[in-house]
């Protein structure tokens, strides 16, 4: 009887062993490959159990996911002007075809990103050579990943893989370049500088002269303008002299002899060499005579 129960035990223990041998699990993440005597005989890439025959056949595993490759230095590439600039960037690829992935590559993924870093970088060096350095600095970088996008995928599906991304993360000038750069910036803008300053200073200026100028017009219009009273009020003036010396020139005259002895003799310093018979002193010869 024990040595039923051995042979048992024993049947039980070599049918788990063909069948961990056979069955297998394909994860959601992943695709298998069938080898039979290293020829491919069958590829899965929806996810549950699987069968295979244990001792012939093995089974291989690849990641279907979306992978990044991110270049860890940034590439030194020439613009359509000749000039240095460098690009970081990275890419998001996938296993498109798990099938000639393995027949193209070996299912080798270090050789499957060192291709898909020179067909990149190809095609970055292409389109960058086609372009200015404002154009691949901000004004085309959307239409540059866009082209290197379409060409790079085209050349990865022969090797069953999916481009489905690349990115410009970053666009440098080299050190010696930014430096010359900058200096150039610098005075550029200290020219735009000067020339608003020159220009300020003009209109500066010219509105000083235009200020100055309507002062003097200013001025002279109030100058004739008083003069122009002035005249009218001394004609006016001179017309009531007129009319009140016509009335009584007598007293008039008398009036004008009387504020020129006060202005004469205002000062007692004051000397006059005048002759006694003159018609200054008329009115002081005839004082309290007549009426």
């Amino acid at each position: 009887m024990n040595r039923s129960l051995s042979f048992i035990l024993s049947g039980l223990f070599a049918a788990l062993v063909v069948f961990a041998a056979t069955v297998f699990t394909v994860d959601q993440r992943q695709a298998a490959i069938i080898f039979q005597l290293g020829e491919v005989r069958e590829v899965i890439t929806e996810p549950g159990l699987a069968f295979k025959w244990p001792l012939i056949q093995n089974v291989r595993f690849f990641d279907k996911r979306i992978l990044t490759m991110d270049s860890p230095e940034p590439e030194r590439f020439l613009t359509a002007e000749k000039k240095p600039v460098l690009v970081d960037s990275f890419v998001k690829w996938r296993i498109h075809d798990v099938k000639q992935y393995y027949v193209s590559v070996s299912g080798d993924e270090m050789l499957a990103r060192t291709r898909l870093a020179q067909t990149v970088n190809s095609g970055l060096r292409e389109e960058f050579g086609k372009r200015t350095v404002h154009d691949v600095v901000s004004g085309e970088r959307e239409k540059i990943m866009s082209e290197v996008l379409k060409k790079a995928d085209a050349d990865a599906r022969t090797m069953g893989v999916q481009i489905v991304d690349v990115r410009l993360k970053r666009v440098d000038f080299p050190q010696e370049v930014s430096e010359s750069v900058y200096r150039r910036m610098e005075t550029e803008r200290k020219r735009v500088a000067n020339e608003l300053r020159s220009t300020g200073a003009a209109e500066a200026e010219k509105i000083k002269a235009d200020a100055d100028r309507q002062r003097e017009v200013i001025v002279a219009e109030a100058y004739r303008d008083a003069q122009k009273i002035k005249g009218n009020g001394d004609a006016k003036a001179a017309a009531i002299y007129g009319q009140a010396m016509g009335k009584n020139p007598e007293f008039y005259a008398f009036l004008r002899s009387m504020e020129a002895y006060r202005a004469t003799f205002k000062s007692k310093s004051d000397i006059m060499v005048v002759e006694p018979n003159s018609d200054f002193f008329k009115y002081l010869k005839n004082s309290g005579k007549g009426k």
